[in-house]
Parts: C-alpha cells; structure tokens; sequence
C-alpha cells in the first residue's frame, strides 16, 4: 500500500490568506478524493508568527492594526480587506473583520501542538480561524482558548493547564525553526512530502493538480520497485 502524502502547512492563526489557502486546500483534496486510485493525504499544520510583537490585548481595530505595522492610509487598510474578504468569500468563507479582536497568537499555536498530541489538531485549526475570522472571539486568552479547544473534541481543563505550563512552547519555537530553516518568510506556505514548496493561498484546482501529480509519482516508483 502506498504511504500517504505528507502535506506541512506552516500558518498563523490570524493570518487571513492562511484560512483561505487552508479551506482551498480542503476543497482540492476533496475533489481528488473522488478519483477512482484517490490520493492519501495526511496535513499537518506548523506554527508562524505573522506579529509576534503584538500585545495579547491590541487596543483598536484590524485598520489601526494594519496602519500601525504596515505603514499604510485607512482607506488603503479599508481596501486591502475589502479585497481578502472578497476572496474569502469565493472560498466561502464570511470574514468579519468589523468584530476580529487582534492579538497575540503564540497561545494558539501552543494549543495547536496540544491538540496534535490529541488527535484534534485539524478540528482546532478549523475552530480558531473559524473563531477570529467570522466571530469576534478572542483567540490570545487561554481561558477563550480553552473553551475553542472544547468545541473541536479537547478537554477544557487539560487545554487551560497545557497553555498555562507552557511546556508546549519549545514545540511552536522548533516550527518557527524549520520554517526559517527551509526559507519560508510568509504564509501560508506548504510542504508537500518534503519535496515541493507551494507558496501563498493557491487555488483550489492547484492543490488537487499537486495531489494527483505526487499520488501518481508515488505510485510509478512502487511500481518500479516491483
């Protein structure tokens, strides 16, 4: 039986073409899913600090968040996310960037290594963008962070005390490592078995195209070996 395709995805929570290229990803794998000799994928998502210097509780909005760090005009803030949330709609995903709370999201990826323990990992990652992106919540507090952690199938008490131990930092730390370490400095930006680097939010047609192209590379070399 062939292994499956290893696919690293390095993203930040409160990175808005990382939900976009995370739901455009789902959605190609689903469609080479329904090949006949279909793919086997297995993701795995790696932590990236788009800010790490921003605060756990950012006083103002995405706009002031965006002319503050990037150097640019409110009506070009109010443009640039126009733009992301037009895109995210066409990945149907409803951004909702009138309610997002930004913060620090060091916690979040140390949840995420929890969750990956756990065997949840794919279910949190969906929760804490689903949670920032389209409803306001709060994803830089652990007590906020715990009850996310619940929804995706996680204890509540063993999250809260995972966070608060913080012995999963070392973990987020060795992510940030390899990223720097392979040359990625944005995100989203994905690993395919090691081989391949696709960069950004691609669409959807793209990561079928890959899957179905490594599945087949994967399948002519079992083949040779027989």
């Amino acid at each position: 039986m062939t292994d499956a395709i290893k696919i690293d995805v390095w993203s930040d929570i409160a990175c808005p073409w990382c939900y976009i290229g995370k739901r455009n990803l789902e959605t190609g794998l689903a469609a080479a899913s329904a090949d006949e000799d279909a793919p086997v994928v297995e993701v795995t998502y790696h932590s990236y600090e788009l800010s790490p210097d921003t605060p756990v509780d950012f006083e103002g909005g995405e706009y002031d968040y965006l002319a503050q760090h990037k150097g640019i005009t409110p009506d070009q803030a109010r443009q640039m996310l126009e733009r992301v949330t037009g895109v995210a709609a066409d990945a149907g995903l409803q951004y909702r960037f009138d309610l997002l709370q930004h913060t620090n999201t060091v916690k979040a990826h140390e949840l995420l290594h929890f969750a990956k323990e756990k065997g949840r990992q794919l279910e949190l990652a969906e929760r804490l963008m689903s949670a920032y992106f389209t409803e306001g919540r709060h994803v830089g507090r652990i007590e906020e962070l715990a009850a996310l952690a619940a929804d995706a199938g996680l204890d509540f008490a063993e999250a809260e005390e995972a966070l608060r131990s913080g012995r999963y930092l070392d973990a987020v730390r060795a992510d940030q490592a390899q990223a720097t370490s392979y040359g990625i400095n944005g995100v989203p930006f994905f690993v395919i078995d090691g081989r391949y680097g696709v960069s950004g939010a691609q669409p959807a047609e793209a990561f079928t195209q890959i899957a179905r192209q490594v599945w087949a590379e994967r399948r002519a070399d079992a083949d040779a070996v027989v």
